[in-house]
């Protein structure tokens, strides 16, 4: 059986479909852009800012569901820049323990919802 997860604490969806499902153990993630959830307003200043944004939400989802960064076993994420890869990777990699990172692949796209520059998504297990 599947249990919803939601938080104001990250971006309200915007379509349909909800912030996380946790179903067993395992908490499957929706993408999450650099909307700040109180404004939702997008966070664009620079690579950086909107990378630790969009971490920012996700933690918030994780949160939600009793989780931490340490739960998550897979990440997906989506740039519009391989060139913007390795200021993502400081950002990102800041939000984890190296030695017991997830899995993750980073591909490279089009365009993203609202013409971002990144979307993450993550799978994570109690």
């Amino acid at each position: 059986m599947k249990k919803i997860i939601y938080t104001d604490k990250a971006p309200a969806p915007i379509g349909p479909y909800n912030q996380a499902v946790l179903v067993g153990n395992t908490l499957y993630t929706s993408g999450q852009i650099a909307l700040n959830p109180s404004t939702m307003e997008l966070v664009l200043d620079d690579i950086e800012t909107e990378t630790k944004q969009v971490m920012e939400n996700m933690q918030a989802v994780l949160a939600a569901a009793d989780m931490t960064f340490e739960n998550v076993i897979k990440t997906t994420i989506f740039i519009m820049n391989m060139g913007d890869f390795a200021r993502i990777n400081v950002v990102y990699g800041s939000y984890f323990d190296e030695a017991t990172a997830p899995a993750r692949e980073t591909v490279q796209v089009a365009c993203l919802p609202k013409n971002v520059n990144i979307e993450i998504s993550m799978i994570a297990v109690k």
